[in-house]
């Protein structure tokens, strides 16, 4: 069974939690509100628009429908595909439930499969691969009637299946699975002062930068981590 999942939460700090969750599994989905006793900030509100009074008498996650549907299926004989996947994982866990499936993340994978893309986000790779344009008819085979919005859990994991049907022309589901796990050698940054600069450059011209970066960005994505270390050590 393959699972398709994204939620939303009530910020990106380590103590924030989910406040919206959305499932597609074959042909059937599921999308919830819930209430993790978290306050939803306007800036989070901003994104998602979810909001508290939305949330204030929702079920917690543990109580929903998706959590036992989950559960029901925490097994080997399931994949559980998202963008992202670390995050989503972490936010799953501190809620209640610790995945014991397979896995995949189509964000890990896409910087693996097609590094020519300048960014990675969903929604960026939802233009850059002209994924919306089947994600009406998907919806539709769905039964999804409500218009498609961006950071709506249940249509971003629509498009996480999209995208991960896009890059199995490129890698079967285990070798998806094998380069979930695998680092990604970045060749640009993605954000601040240096974005869309290529690391290597960087490790030649700002060589401190980099080595402040790895000081004190105690919560650098692991692939850019190992990149940085790989130039830097290129660089000596």
């Amino acid at each position: 069974m393959l699972i398709f999942l994204d939620l939303e939460t009530t910020g990106l700090e380590l103590d924030d939690k989910m406040c919206s969750i959305g499932v597609i599994e074959d042909i059937s989905f599921r999308y919830e509100l819930v209430n993790e006793a978290k306050k939803i900030p306007p800036e989070a509100s901003s994104i998602h628009h979810i909001t508290n009074e939305m949330i204030k008498d929702k079920k917690s996650f543990k109580k929903s429908e998706i959590y036992a549907f989950l559960e029901e299926n925490n097994n080997q004989d399931t994949t559980l595909i998202s963008h992202n996947l670390k995050f989503n994982l972490d936010k799953l866990l501190s809620s209640g439930l610790e995945w014991r499936g397979a896995v995949i993340d189509t964000l890990r994978v896409s910087k693996h499969l097609i590094p020519e893309c300048d960014f990675f986000g969903l929604q960026f790779l939802r233009y850059e691969l002209k994924l919306y344009r089947d994600e009406k008819e998907e919806a539709l085979k769905l039964g999804i009637k409500d218009d498609i919005i961006a950071h709506n859990a249940l249509f971003d994991a629509l498009i996480t299946k999209l995208l991960f049907e896009y890059l199995l022309d490129f890698a079967s589901l285990e070798e998806m699975q094998e380069l979930s796990f695998k680092n990604v050698l970045l060749s640009k940054f993605e954000f601040g002062k240096y974005k869309g600069h290529y690391i290597e450059e960087i490790s030649l011209n700002d060589r401190g930068y980099l080595e402040w970066m790895l000081r004190n960005m105690s919560d650098l994505d692991e692939d850019l981590r190992f990149s940085l270390h790989y130039y830097l050590e290129g660089s000596l």
